[in-house]
């Protein structure tokens, strides 16, 4: 999964804001000032909502061993390392994967696509499932997303809870919804303001929600900062992209993709002509969510 965006604004807002008057604004809530360097190395300044929960995950605490990352040192958290796999990695060998210490997997299921708007099983979906199973790893999903009405992302939904169905005691990490947007090429998304990125991500949540599952989004900085209204999401857990040494974040988040150019993983790139390295996760449990 690669983690890409692109800037909502649009000159329309802008002038609706400029037009709305002082007497009838809603009250906003109180915000920090915050700094952050995204995937490519750019900088840059925004203001976050200060009253959105946030974590208290402690730097010190990210120990990595080679690329291998743990949370370690805080007696509250435990944590457990996972890769995240679409047809894109090719095939996998599980066993040879959990052997080299990969506890759990995030699988697509499918995805969008960002210019036909049709909605496209991944086709090593059903493979991997049945083969991760098999190794005894721990699974999640998640939808490769260009919804851009709530009625898609509820159509979203619909098709992975009907591909997870027959494997839904195997389903133990989240379902997650993972809006992205397209830098290289022109998209059905681009222009599509935050307010309906976030409208979208709660329809695919309480879809998933009301069928049994732990729903999560995918985020990272970008889009946390100018895309979604984290307040409106904060009942809901995040898998947040991040590739610094540490999470620049400071909302609260329970999967965190630290990097997408791990190299040395057993059992991934068994196809010569793949060459891609995997990203690999650190999911942060609770100590009391363990026991």
């Amino acid at each position: 999964m690669k983690n890409t965006f692109l800037y909502a604004a649009t000159a329309g807002l802008i002038l609706a804001a400029a037009l709305t008057s002082c007497a009838s604004a809603p009250k906003e809530n109180p915000t920090i000032p915050f700094e952050f360097i995204d995937a490519n190395k750019n900088h840059h300044s925004a203001n976050l909502d200060d009253t959105v929960r946030k974590h208290s995950y402690k730097n010190e605490c990210f120990v990595r061993e080679g690329e291998k990352l743990f949370y370690r040192g805080d007696d509250r958290y435990t944590s457990r390392l996972g890769v995240d796999i679409s047809h894109h990695d090719g095939p996998v060998d599980w066993k040879k994967m959990k052997a080299w210490g990969i506890e759990f997997v995030i699988l697509r299921t499918g995805y969008r696509g960002y210019q036909t708007g049709y909605l496209i099983q991944d086709k090593m979906f059903d493979q991997n499932i049945k083969e991760a199973i098999e190794a005894g790893l721990d699974i999640g999903v998640y939808f490769f997303s260009q919804a851009i009405t709530e009625e898609e992302a509820e159509e979203e939904a619909q098709m992975v809870l009907r591909l997870i169905e027959p494997h839904k005691k195997h389903i133990t990490l989240p379902v997650v919804f993972d809006p992205e947007s397209i830098l290289k090429d022109e998209a059905r998304t681009d222009g599509v303001p935050g307010e309906v990125f976030t409208r979208t991500s709660i329809v695919f949540c309480e879809a998933v929600k009301k069928a049994g599952y732990r729903p999560m989004i995918y985020s990272n900085m970008i889009w946390e900062a100018f895309f979604f209204d984290m307040k409106k999401l904060e009942a809901y857990d995040f898998w947040y992209a991040d590739y610094e040494k540490y999470p620049q974040t400071p909302y609260n988040f329970t999967l965190w993709q630290y990097t997408d150019t791990a190299e040395s993983v057993d059992g991934i790139r068994l196809d010569k002509k793949i060459t891609k390295p995997v990203d690999l996760n650190i999911l942060i449990v609770k100590v009391e969510e363990n026991e």
